[in-house]
């Protein structure tokens, strides 16, 4: 699910003084947009910190023996 498409393409410089309200911004957008944004973020994080894509971590369960 795709919603926003970042254009890796496009980088700005300026000073953090003249940045706008991203607060203002984000507060418009529709729950799904805000939390698809938080996956691709997280997902890029996760590609650049580890290589790949981090699947879970396999569960182990206890079992008492009798």
């Amino acid at each position: 699910m795709d919603i926003i498409g970042m254009d890796k393409s496009f980088v700005r410089r300026g000073k953090l003084k003249d940045q706008g309200n991203d607060l203002e911004f984000w507060k418009t957008q529709s729950y799904e947009v805000r939390l698809a944004t938080i996956e691709e973020l997280r997902r890029e994080y996760n590609t650049w910190k580890y290589g790949s894509e981090q699947g879970f971590q396999r569960v182990y369960r206890v079992v008492k023996r009798k």
